[in-house]
Protein backbone atom coordinates (compact mmCIF):
# COMPACT_ATOMS: atom_id res chain seq x y z
CA UNK A 1 0.00 0.00 0.00
CA UNK A 2 1.20 3.59 -1.04
CA UNK A 3 1.99 5.86 1.95
CA UNK A 4 -0.27 8.83 3.02
CA UNK A 5 2.85 10.67 1.88
CA UNK A 6 3.07 9.98 -1.52
CA UNK A 7 -0.89 10.23 -1.83
CA UNK A 8 -0.63 13.56 -0.78
CA UNK A 9 2.75 14.62 -2.87
CA UNK A 10 1.90 13.61 -5.88
CA UNK A 11 -0.88 15.75 -6.77
CA UNK A 12 1.88 18.64 -6.32
CA UNK A 13 4.67 17.12 -8.46
CA UNK A 14 4.10 14.38 -11.14
CA UNK A 15 0.35 13.80 -11.13
CA UNK A 16 -0.31 17.53 -10.90
CA UNK A 17 -3.74 18.33 -11.95
CA UNK A 18 -2.81 21.17 -14.35
CA UNK A 19 0.47 19.63 -15.73
CA UNK A 20 0.78 16.48 -15.16
CA UNK A 21 -2.75 14.89 -15.35
CA UNK A 22 -3.79 18.27 -18.07
CA UNK A 23 -7.50 18.49 -16.24
CA UNK A 24 -9.33 21.51 -15.35
CA UNK A 25 -8.11 23.72 -18.08
CA UNK A 26 -11.27 25.82 -18.62
CA UNK A 27 -10.92 27.80 -14.69
CA UNK A 28 -7.52 27.65 -15.18
CA UNK A 29 -7.93 29.42 -18.51
CA UNK A 30 -10.28 31.52 -17.54
CA UNK A 31 -9.33 33.32 -13.65
CA UNK A 32 -5.44 33.72 -13.90
CA UNK A 33 -5.73 36.71 -14.58
CA UNK A 34 -5.05 37.39 -10.84
CA UNK A 35 -3.42 36.33 -8.01
CA UNK A 36 -6.12 36.75 -5.86
CA UNK A 37 -8.90 35.38 -8.50
CA UNK A 38 -6.50 31.67 -8.39
CA UNK A 39 -5.91 31.89 -4.93
CA UNK A 40 -9.94 32.14 -4.46
CA UNK A 41 -10.38 29.48 -7.34
CA UNK A 42 -7.82 27.54 -6.01
CA UNK A 43 -9.23 27.50 -1.85
CA UNK A 44 -12.83 26.90 -3.16
CA UNK A 45 -11.50 23.66 -5.42
CA UNK A 46 -9.56 22.64 -2.16
CA UNK A 47 -12.43 22.74 -0.18
CA UNK A 48 -14.91 20.88 -2.67
CA UNK A 49 -12.39 18.25 -3.64
CA UNK A 50 -11.80 17.29 0.13
CA UNK A 51 -15.40 17.28 1.37
CA UNK A 52 -16.72 14.78 -1.44
CA UNK A 53 -13.60 12.53 -1.35
CA UNK A 54 -14.61 12.15 2.67
CA UNK A 55 -18.30 11.64 2.00
CA UNK A 56 -17.16 9.48 -0.89
CA UNK A 57 -15.04 7.45 0.42
CA UNK A 58 -17.47 7.05 3.55
CA UNK A 59 -20.16 5.38 1.97
CA UNK A 60 -18.56 4.17 -1.71
CA UNK A 61 -19.69 0.67 -0.48
CA UNK A 62 -23.62 2.25 -0.33
CA UNK A 63 -23.68 3.31 -3.81
CA UNK A 64 -24.94 0.94 -6.45
CA UNK A 65 -22.55 0.79 -9.34
CA UNK A 66 -25.48 1.66 -11.81
CA UNK A 67 -25.84 5.34 -10.69
CA UNK A 68 -22.19 6.05 -8.53
CA UNK A 69 -22.13 9.22 -10.93
CA UNK A 70 -25.17 10.53 -10.37
CA UNK A 71 -24.93 9.95 -6.60
CA UNK A 72 -21.07 11.52 -6.89
CA UNK A 73 -22.33 14.85 -8.67
CA UNK A 74 -25.19 15.22 -5.89
CA UNK A 75 -21.97 15.02 -3.37
CA UNK A 76 -19.78 17.15 -5.45
CA UNK A 77 -23.11 19.93 -6.02
CA UNK A 78 -23.67 19.83 -2.51
CA UNK A 79 -20.19 21.28 -1.38
CA UNK A 80 -20.22 24.06 -4.27
CA UNK A 81 -23.22 25.19 -3.24
CA UNK A 82 -21.53 25.67 0.80
CA UNK A 83 -18.84 26.93 -1.54
CA UNK A 84 -20.81 29.80 -3.06
CA UNK A 85 -23.36 30.72 -0.33
CA UNK A 86 -20.16 31.22 1.80
CA UNK A 87 -18.50 33.39 -1.04
CA UNK A 88 -21.59 35.40 -1.82
CA UNK A 89 -21.98 36.45 1.64
CA UNK A 90 -18.49 37.29 2.69
CA UNK A 91 -16.46 37.47 -0.14
CA UNK A 92 -18.52 39.19 -2.44
CA UNK A 93 -16.03 40.76 -4.93
CA UNK A 94 -14.17 37.85 -5.36
CA UNK A 95 -17.56 36.04 -6.20
CA UNK A 96 -18.79 38.31 -8.74
CA UNK A 97 -14.63 38.24 -10.25
CA UNK A 98 -14.93 34.21 -10.02
CA UNK A 99 -18.42 34.36 -11.45
CA UNK A 100 -19.90 31.06 -13.40
CA UNK A 101 -16.79 29.36 -12.46
CA UNK A 102 -17.76 28.64 -8.93
CA UNK A 103 -20.73 26.71 -10.20
CA UNK A 104 -18.67 25.04 -13.11
CA UNK A 105 -16.90 23.17 -9.81
CA UNK A 106 -19.57 20.33 -10.00
CA UNK A 107 -18.50 19.13 -13.15
CA UNK A 108 -14.59 19.81 -12.84
CA UNK A 109 -12.88 17.28 -14.31
CA UNK A 110 -10.19 17.37 -10.90
CA UNK A 111 -13.36 16.90 -8.91
CA UNK A 112 -15.02 14.38 -10.93
CA UNK A 113 -12.02 12.46 -11.76
CA UNK A 114 -10.65 12.08 -7.83
CA UNK A 115 -14.14 11.08 -6.80
CA UNK A 116 -14.27 8.02 -9.60
CA UNK A 117 -11.04 7.33 -9.92
CA UNK A 118 -9.47 7.54 -5.98
CA UNK A 119 -12.22 8.11 -3.05
CA UNK A 120 -14.68 5.66 -4.74
CA UNK A 121 -11.88 2.67 -3.88
CA UNK A 122 -9.79 3.74 -0.87
CA UNK A 123 -10.96 4.60 2.31
CA UNK A 124 -11.10 7.93 4.46
CA UNK A 125 -7.29 8.94 5.35
CA UNK A 126 -5.66 8.60 2.41
CA UNK A 127 -8.80 9.82 0.34
CA UNK A 128 -8.05 12.87 2.74
CA UNK A 129 -4.55 13.08 1.61
CA UNK A 130 -5.32 12.78 -2.14
CA UNK A 131 -7.63 15.39 -1.89
CA UNK A 132 -5.42 18.14 -0.36
CA UNK A 133 -2.95 17.01 -2.63
CA UNK A 134 -4.61 17.56 -5.53
CA UNK A 135 -6.38 20.37 -3.95
CA UNK A 136 -2.94 22.23 -3.22
CA UNK A 137 -1.38 21.34 -6.56
CA UNK A 138 -4.16 23.11 -8.39
CA UNK A 139 -4.34 26.05 -6.35
CA UNK A 140 -0.05 25.89 -6.86
CA UNK A 141 -0.58 25.82 -10.62
CA UNK A 142 -3.07 28.19 -10.61
CA UNK A 143 -1.11 30.90 -8.48
CA UNK A 144 1.90 30.47 -10.98
CA UNK A 145 0.16 30.71 -13.67
CA UNK A 146 -1.62 33.63 -12.42
CA UNK A 147 1.18 35.28 -11.15
CA UNK A 148 3.38 35.12 -14.69
CA UNK A 149 -0.06 36.37 -16.51
CA UNK A 150 -0.56 39.69 -14.09
CA UNK A 151 3.04 40.15 -13.98
CA UNK A 152 3.53 40.94 -17.30
CA UNK A 153 0.29 42.34 -18.33
CA UNK A 154 0.23 44.67 -15.30
CA UNK A 155 3.55 45.49 -13.94
CA UNK A 156 2.27 44.33 -10.56
CA UNK A 157 1.07 41.28 -8.32
CA UNK A 158 -1.58 41.44 -6.01
CA UNK A 159 -1.98 45.52 -6.94
CA UNK A 160 1.28 45.93 -5.92
CA UNK A 161 3.56 47.59 -8.93
CA UNK A 162 6.82 46.17 -9.56
CA UNK A 163 8.42 48.01 -11.75
CA UNK A 164 8.95 52.43 -12.34
CA UNK A 165 8.50 52.23 -15.93
CA UNK A 166 7.04 49.02 -17.77
CA UNK A 167 5.38 49.41 -20.80
CA UNK A 168 2.73 46.03 -19.79
CA UNK A 169 1.92 43.34 -22.59
CA UNK A 170 -1.45 43.31 -22.42
CA UNK A 171 -1.90 39.91 -24.34
CA UNK A 172 -1.27 38.62 -21.05
CA UNK A 173 -4.02 39.02 -19.05
CA UNK A 174 -6.26 38.21 -22.23
CA UNK A 175 -7.33 34.93 -23.48
CA UNK A 176 -4.20 34.23 -25.43
CA UNK A 177 -1.72 34.82 -22.87
CA UNK A 178 -3.30 32.25 -20.92
CA UNK A 179 -2.89 29.67 -23.42
CA UNK A 180 0.49 30.32 -23.85
CA UNK A 181 1.41 30.75 -20.33
CA UNK A 182 -0.10 26.97 -19.82
CA UNK A 183 1.59 25.72 -22.70
CA UNK A 184 4.85 26.85 -22.08
CA UNK A 185 4.61 25.98 -18.04
CA UNK A 186 3.17 22.16 -19.10
CA UNK A 187 6.57 22.12 -21.76
CA UNK A 188 8.64 23.08 -19.16
CA UNK A 189 7.30 20.53 -16.20
CA UNK A 190 7.60 17.90 -19.27
CA UNK A 191 10.99 18.43 -19.48
CA UNK A 192 11.71 18.16 -15.98
CA UNK A 193 10.25 15.03 -15.91
CA UNK A 194 11.48 13.54 -18.66
CA UNK A 195 15.01 14.24 -17.49
CA UNK A 196 14.08 13.03 -13.80
CA UNK A 197 12.97 9.55 -15.35
CA UNK A 198 16.44 9.33 -17.16
CA UNK A 199 18.72 9.73 -13.83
Amino acid sequence: MKSLFYEFKKGITFDNPTFGLVLGLCPTLAVSTSVVNAIGMGVAATFVLLGSNIFISSLRKFFPKEIRIPCFIIVIATFVTIVELVMKAYFPALSRALGIFIPLIVVNCIIMARAEAFASKNSILPSIFDALGMGIGFTLALVIISAIRELLGTGAILGISLFKSYDPILMMILPPGALLTLGLLIAFTRILKSKKQRI
